[in-house]
């Protein structure tokens, strides 16, 4: 599965990655290898970062559903119980 961004996201990055270069290193970069370099990245690394994500909320989620049987348990066959301590409220 490759990692797409959006256009107009794709397009603000490799601006960020041009200005990193003008910045930070000695050569400045140029539209179409900044894309590569995106594309490198988008290849080579953000399916660590993808997957790290996917983790956490695999993680999240199986708490969640954890807390469902607490939040939401009810309690079965009470009825009996309820009609032999008539004081205890329903």
């Amino acid at each position: 599965m490759s990692i797409d961004i959006p256009k107009d996201a794709r397009a603000e990055a490799i601006a960020s990655i041009q200005r990193y270069f003008d910045e930070n290193m000695e050569e400045r970069i140029g539209n179409i290898a900044a894309g590569g370099l995106l594309g490198f990245f988008l290849e080579e690394i953000a399916p660590v970062i993808y997957n790290q994500a996917v983790a956490d909320v695999q993680e999240r989620l199986q708490a969640r559903v954890a807390d469902l049987d607490i939040e939401l348990h009810e309690e079965a066959f009470t009825y009996w119980r309820r009609r032999q301590n008539p004081g205890r409220s329903r």
